[in-house]
Order: C-alpha cells, then structure tokens, then sequence
C-alpha cells in the first residue's frame, strides 16, 4: 500500500482517536520536553513520520493553551547530526534566562557487527536552545558518549533536567555492565559545563536490567523518582507487561545528591498500555504526568491493527500527580471537563439505557461491592473477591486479561475513545490504559450490581 493510500484510510479510519494525541501517519513513542512557556503549553514526542513500524525518531511537536485542544506543529528536530544520526532520543525541557533548553539523547549506531548493547552505540547527551519553543538557536553536544563514567554499558540516555538549590541537575538512565538499572547525576551551574556527581539511585537484580526515562521531583516535602525498568520478572498481579513503569517516593541527600527510597516500587498502571512517563510543572504548580499510551517489545502477545491504516500509537490523557495517603494519585485534569455534553445521569438498575462510542462514565457506588461492567464491544471489567478484572475479547488484538487486588471500590472514573480506555478508580489510587479495537458504532453500556449508586454519562465533544 502507498504512503498516500494509508494516509487516505488514516482520515477515514475509525480508530482514529477523537481527544488523545496521535501521529497523522507513522509511529509515536515516548512523551519528550513538556513544557509551559509564554502560556502556552509544549509536547514534543517521539515520532517516526512514515513507517508506522518505527525506525530513527524525529520529535514531533503539539502546542496547545488550554492542555485540551492542541494544535499539530512542524517537527521540531529530526535526526539529521552525525550525533544523532540514528534518531532523536528522549529528553526534557527547562526555562533559564527567557529561553527553553532542550536535552535530549543523540543516539548513533556504529556500522559493523555489533550488539549495540555493550559495544557500536553512542548516546550522547545534547543540549538544544530555543527562543520560543518552536524554533532552534543552536545545538551542540554537552556530554559525549565516551566522557561517561566506565563500568556501564552503552545504553545510557534520557535525559531529565531539575533545578534545585540555584544548581541544574541532569539524571539519566542506564544500564550497569552487569545487567542492572541505575540513575546516573550529573550538575552544573549555567547549563553548559556539565559535571559528573555519581549515581542518585542503583538497582538490584530484582530491578530489571535497563532503567529508561527517569523523572525526578519534590511534591509536598517528598522525593520522587520515576523510571521505566526493562526486564522485572511478573508477579501475580504485578509487572504483567514486558516493561513497566513507575516511581519510589523518599528523601534526598542533596549534600551527597544520593536518593533514599521509603517506600517499595509502585507501578503507574496495571492495565496493557503504558509506558516512559514524562511529568513538568505549569504555571498553577501542577505536577503533570503524560505517558505513551503503548509499549515497546510486545509482539506477539499483542497487537495493533492500525500498523495495516499506516500509523501506530497515541500518549494517554494528561494526568495530574497528587500525593495521598503516602503514594501518588492520578487523575484526568479539570480541564477536560469543557468536552462534556449530553449529561445523563441514573441510577445503577436504569444503567442499560446507556451507550456510546466517545464518552467519559463516572460511577458512584454507596457501597462497595461485586459489578460486572460491560463497555466497547467484547471489553469488561469485574469487580469480584476484592480483584478488579479487565478484560478483553477479539476487539483487544491479544490483549487479555489483567487483574488488580483492590479493597474496595468506591468510585469509577473512565474515559472511553474510538480505540482506548482509561480507567481512573478510587479519584486516581489506581488507572489502568489499554488501548482496544472494536467495531466501528456505539455499544450498549451494560452494568450488572447488586449495590447502589449512580452511574453519569457524558458524549464527549
């Protein structure tokens, strides 16, 4: 199929996502260089504009003023430097002195015949100048490969940029020589002489092998650290994705700038379809989260069918963090609140009459208590024995089953598109993201409970 016909079906596609961030054509990965700047909002991502298979990533780019409606901009780096030839890594964004400064990871493959884990790769760390966010003053190499510390492999990268105390610190993630996840630190005064500080956090074998995209900030007196492990054995309920993402809260040493977890790793999302979350600050001190909303190294377990229409991928709804009751909350932002409309609103036993393609649903129960819940097509989730299931048929291309163990359930929140679920329960203590392919055309919204409470709907413009 040419590249204009797939571009052709992508208009006409019916999976095509009506409220979430998506290529035209092509492939989307990691959220990169979130920023607030001038009011206006910025997210560029990962993003390989013809195949939607992947290949070397450019970062796209998405503006937007109200974090709701957001406008398609020009790509904003394509890989294109003989630092960074084979694609435009992950990175982040910081404001200094009225300019944003972007760094990211220029990855380079040597050619030869290498494994690209332990020898032929570079990753260098770039630093990127812009006036405005849409357009590059200068950009150079800061960090090259071959000034990083021995002892590691050659996947070091991500670059995640902080400032604390009147200094910048740059954390990265990496993988040891032998197999184990690391967060190295780097600091500097101005930006541009960077200088190498150790590691903030080490991992065990129990940890996975790579640790990718680390995040790190302070919320409400609280350390947090966030990163993306490569390689966590499953669990019962736990790391049933081939890779996870999550956080330990803790406190830092900023005299050693050593972190000291107090709390175990905590997984974002149990559902099937997150990965490499990316957080900023905005203007109203928001601590504000995006994630790609898939996963890298899943096939053949599962599948999307839209590779076939030519593009591949999307990032989750925009969620805000809040610290309760010792762990991070996620909820959907106040802001989406303005696509409501067509409110309906009824009790659990009248919930048959419902139905739809795009909407958010909220359900309030009086008590907690067992609910089979029924939505797009062949999707359910269950709530049984204290164990929330999600689950698909045909319509998941793969996609199963994934269960939660959760004392009660007071209060669902989802948030339904053409092709993806979230599912926000308790106000954000749990989420769970999956992407799901079904028919084109509303679908009965069928609850079955002996509890009581109410369920609201809303079309979503």
């Amino acid at each position: 199929m040419t590249l204009e016909k797939k571009q052709m079906d992508v208009q006409n596609d019916p999976w095509r996502l009506k409220f979430h961030i998506m290529p035209e054509t092509g492939w989307l990965n990691d959220p990169n260089g979130a920023i607030q700047f001038n009011g206006v909002y910025h997210i560029y991502y990962q993003y390989v504009p013809k195949d939607p298979l992947g290949g070397a990533t450019h970062w796209g780019h998405m503006t937007s003023k109200d974090m709701v409606y957001f406008k398609q901009e020009p790509i904003f780096m394509s890989p294109d430097q003989e630092f960074d030839v084979n694609g435009v890594y992950s990175g982040s964004g910081i404001e200094k002195d009225g300019k944003i400064h972007f760094f990211y990871t220029g990855n380079v493959k040597q050619p030869g015949d290498f494994d690209y884990i332990y020898n032929g790769r570079e990753q260098n760390v770039v630093h990127v100048v812009s006036q405005d966010g849409y357009e590059i003053e200068r950009r150079e190499v800061v960090i090259p490969h071959e000034e990083f510390p021995e002892g590691y492999s050659d996947h070091i990268r991500d670059p995640k940029l902080f400032k604390k105390n009147g200094m910048y610190y740059m954390v990265l993630g990496a993988r040891t020589e032998n197999n184990l996840g690391s967060i190295l630190v780097y600091q500097s005064k101005d930006l541009e002489q960077w200088t190498y500080h150790g590691t903030l956090y080490d991992g065990n074998e129990e940890q996975g092998y790579m640790w990718e995209c680390p995040d790190f900030f302070e919320i409400d007196g609280q350390s947090v650290l966030i990163f993306s492990p490569q390689g966590i054995l499953p669990e019962e309920y736990k790391y049933n994705n081939p890779h996870v993402a999550g956080y330990i809260l803790g406190e830092t040493d900023w005299s050693l700038v050593k972190f000291k977890p107090t709390t175990e790793f905590r997984e974002f999302d149990r559902g099937f379809d997150f990965y490499a979350p990316h957080t900023f600050e905005d203007d109203q001190g928001r601590r504000l989260m995006w994630s790609w909303m898939g996963i890298g190294d899943t096939m053949p377990e599962y599948t999307n069918p839209t590779i076939a229409r030519g593009w591949q991928h999307a990032l989750t709804l925009p969620r805000e963090l809040v610290l309760e009751n010792g762990q991070l909350y996620q909820r959907p932002l106040e802001e989406y609140k303005k696509l409501r409309k067509n409110e309906q609103t009824k009790s659990f036993r009248e919930a048959g009459a419902l139905s739809g393609e795009v909407y958010e649903l909220l359900l309030e129960f009086e008590t907690s208590a067992p609910f089979e819940l029924k939505l797009r097509q062949d999707t359910e989730l269950i709530y049984a024995d204290g164990i929330l299931t999600l689950k698909h048929g045909k319509s998941g291309y793969g996609r199963r089953k994934r269960m939660t163990p959760i004392k009660e359930i007071r209060q669902l929140q989802l948030f339904v598109d053409t092709s993806s679920l979230e599912i926000f329960v308790n106000d954000g203590e749990y989420v769970l993201t999956t992407r799901v392919y079904p028919d084109a055309g509303e679908d009965a919204i069928d609850l079955e409970t002996k509890a009581d409470g109410t369920i609201t709907y809303w079309a979503l413009d």
